[in-house]
């Protein structure tokens, strides 16, 4: 099997572009734990945005919770803002099965009532087994069900991929 070679720098300037036209007033966005929220962070200062991003974890609502356990991510939630009526733009950095977005979804309405939830993200690698679908992603990719795509931050904030099981 040929090795996946993608240019997380090039995607996330699609995103921030991205990004940019799905934003609207009374707009918040919220990266998911871990490399949603290093996403929103950076596209909170390079957008220039006012107020602050948020960050949710998945760990409390997860479907899997019985074979897996509590996640070290549980406590990662941080929503500096009121989620009752905005509208939220979640960020995420590979969207797969759909599961973590649906229990994040679950996690957000713990918070309030949103006006809306939009989602994007920086891969979308398909394998879906719930109907969640981005409003946008930067790229789309075919990888085997084994394999695993993770983002991965430097010290300097720039991103890559790793990509396991190949």
């Amino acid at each position: 099997m040929s090795t996946l070679h993608l240019d997380a720098e090039a995607l996330y300037a699609d995103l921030a572009r991205g990004v940019q036209r799905l934003l609207q007033p009374d707009c918040a966005l919220v990266g998911i734990w871990s490399g949603g929220a290093w996403l929103a962070e950076r596209l909170q200062q390079d957008l220039k945005l006012d107020g602050q991003h948020g960050v949710i974890s998945s760990a409390l609502h997860r479907d899997d919770f019985g074979s897996k356990g509590m996640n070290a991510s549980a406590d990662h939630t941080k929503l500096p803002f009121d989620v009752e009526g905005r509208h939220i733009l979640l960020i995420d950095d590979v969207l797969f099965t759909g599961r973590t977005t649906r229990a994040v979804i679950n996690e957000l309405f713990d918070f309030g009532r949103p006006a809306s939830v939009t989602l994007a993200v920086l891969v979308d690698r398909g394998g879906r087994q719930l109907p969640i679908e981005p409003v946008f992603s930067a790229a789309r990719v075919a990888l085997a069900p084994e394999q695993r795509l993770r983002l991965a931050k430097d010290d300097s904030g720039r991103f890559s991929f790793d990509v396991k099981g190949d």
